[in-house]
């Protein structure tokens, strides 16, 4: 029975996916962002991995992508063609999403965030401070009428991390944990501190800042995407953690389009 949705997540660093059936996210996936990849072997990689959970491919009953990678579109969109028989819906200009997008140029703005705000007004309302830990750090500002304000784009932890391993000829790469104290005692755990708890203060200060502007000192403050947890477990501001926003704004998204109620 065709009842499940695919919702799609198409970053710089990985693509991420999970089906809906109704509300409930019954799986999600994660894989590499490869540009160099053919259509055909995502369809398979795709079509395999929900195999594995146990949802049979044909019980898709459509799917909707969202992207900050044009490049891959056109193989992506052929692999859902010829592997699921359906031509997806694309967040871009056009879609409804219930927000009223306040910046110079909306077409601007990146898809990823616009459907990350759309997950916060339904679910939690405005206002709103909206942390995406991607590839990128992005911030969103949401008011209590349901408009996208704008935000900032910070380089992400790990493009910084990089950053400091490529140019700094003494120092490796180490893994991104809580060191035992902010004064390191050797050169691992002043990296880690130095990384994270320097980018706790980032995030804190962006934070309040945007709710100054926004004057919002009670606006709440939700984070997602791969370090958003441990990230909030050193912030004084951040209040939720949903890993999985993006994809219920997804999932929101296509019903506001299709005008279905679920």
């Amino acid at each position: 029975m065709k009842d499940k949705l695919l919702v799609v997540d198409i970053g710089n660093t990985n693509i991420v996916f999970g089906v809906y059936k109704g509300k409930d996210l019954m799986a999600s996936y994660r894989m590499k962002t490869d540009k160099e990849k053919a259509a055909d072997e995502f369809g398979i990689l795709m079509t395999q991995m929900l195999s594995y959970s146990g949802i049979n491919p044909a019980e898709i009953m459509d799917v909707i992508i969202s992207s900050v990678v044009p490049p891959i579109m056109y193989s992506f969109e052929r692999a859902i063609q010829k592997y699921f028989g359906i031509n997806p819906m694309v967040v871009g200009p056009g879609i409804k999403t219930g927000l009223n997008i306040k910046t110079e140029n909306p077409k601007e703005v990146g898809s990823d965030r616009i459907v990350n705000a759309v997950a916060v007004n339904e679910l939690y309302g405005g206002p709103a401070v909206i942390i995406d830990f991607g590839t990128a750090t992005t911030f969103c500002a949401l008011s209590r009428k349901s408009e996208y304000l704008g935000g900032a784009i910070a380089p992400g932890i790990k493009i910084s991390a990089e950053a400091l391993f490529s140019n700094a000829s003494r120092l490796h790469r180490i893994e991104l944990q809580k060191p035992p104290s902010v004064i390191g005692k050797n050169t691992v755990h002043a990296m880690q501190s130095g990384i994270l708890y320097g980018y706790v203060g980032l995030v804190d200060y962006m934070v309040n800042r945007i709710k100054e502007e926004m004057d919002e000192a009670n606006a709440k403050v939700i984070a997602t995407g791969g370090l958003a947890r441990l990230i909030a477990e050193e912030s004084k501001t951040i209040q939720i953690v949903n890993p999985t926003l993006t994809l219920e704004g997804l999932r929101i998204i296509y019903y506001k389009n299709k005008q279905m109620s679920v």
